[in-house]
């Protein structure tokens, strides 16, 4: 194949590192479509707590935007800032 140096090995490995920790975006991504889904479904029932259930809905949806958001934060540190 290739003879690598040790510090293009990291760089190859913090690359992998950061794809995969973009794969955290994806459960939040489903998660908060299944509850604007539920919410949508719960406001069509009731609309007299349409503004209980929108806030219930966008605090939830705020807190599983974090784990998303640590997944970004992971990959950007991988990508650019030095691995050494």
């Amino acid at each position: 194949m290739g003879n690598f140096t040790g510090q293009e090995l990291i760089y190859a490995c913090s690359a992998i590192g950061a794809g995969l920790a973009m794969i955290a975006g994806i459960g939040p991504g489903v998660g908060q479509g299944i509850a604007a889904g539920l919410a949508a479904n719960a406001v069509g029932r009731n609309p007299g707590a349409k503004s209980a259930i929108t806030s219930t809905m966008l605090l939830g949806q705020a807190v599983a935007e974090t784990t998303g958001l640590y997944g970004l934060l992971v990959a950007i540190l991988l990508m650019f800032v030095k691995p050494f």
